[in-house]
């Protein structure tokens, strides 16, 4: 089993939406496989949230009490003995900091390692997919634009809503559609040639399941990976 001082029990505030929540799980027990630590995974808590209720909150505007839902998903965790946590998805980061200010555990933020993921891959302009919160309220472009000097850009207003809705009706139960797909893919394609972005940022975590550099053609900022990734290392006292 894992031991010592610097490794952290995590937790997971999951359920917006399911999918991704499994897929962080995932992506954290193969990296320890990959790293060469057999079957010595972390302590790692999760707390799923009512995905419907998630969104009804974020749907009506009502940001003072999303952030108390959240903040009581973050105490559960902390008082089942997670000693840092994360959000997995990223719309509730929306309103990351207010959660943050309350948490009694330090919260890994998305969007901070994605932005210096993008950064390390010298990324200068890259795009943004993710339900219409995340490109419309422009969280991920001021922090990577201030703090990491890198630009990003959302598709337009019709390809934006055909992105949330494939999001919402589709991916968030685990549907993966070979049209959805390509319509997907031509929506990157056309923020290449109109914005020349040089990357793709999957931020919503539920976008990985259909959408890869392969099928793209382009870099992308997985997100999910990312994310998880960062969550191991700080597990392990490794990261930031």
């Amino acid at each position: 089993m894992l031991e010592g001082e610097d490794v952290k029990r995590m937790g997971i505030l999951g359920g917006m939406a399911p999918e991704s929540t499994i897929e962080y799980y995932r992506i954290i027990t193969t990296l320890c496989r990959r790293r060469g630590m057999g079957h010595n995974y972390p302590v790692i808590i999760i707390r799923s949230l009512n995905f419907q209720e998630f969104i009804d909150l974020v749907e009506s505007g009502d940001l003072p009490k999303l952030v108390t839902k959240l903040c009581e998903g973050v105490n559960s965790l902390c008082n089942a003995g997670a000693e840092f946590a994360l959000m997995a998805s990223n719309t509730p980061h929306i309103v990351f900091e207010d959660v943050a200010a309350r948490s009694p555990i330090p919260l890994l933020s998305i969007v901070e390692e994605t932005g210096r993921a993008a950064k390390d891959s010298g990324f200068g302009k890259v795009g943004l997919f993710g339900t219409k919160y995340t490109m419309q309220d422009g969280f991920y472009n001021n922090l990577l634009s201030k703090k990491y000097g890198v630009s990003v850009v959302v598709p337009e207003g019709n390809d934006q809503d055909y992105i949330h809705d494939k999001i919402m009706t589709e991916l968030v139960i685990g549907r993966v559609i070979s049209k959805t797909r390509r319509e997907l893919s031509k929506i990157a394609q056309r923020l290449v040639d109109k914005e020349g972005i040089e990357a793709l940022i999957l931020g919503c975590t539920e976008l990985p399941l259909i959408l890869s550099e392969e099928i793209l053609g382009i870099p992308v900022l997985d997100t999910t990976r990312i994310h998880a990734e960062a969550a191991l290392d700080f597990c392990l006292g490794s990261g930031s």
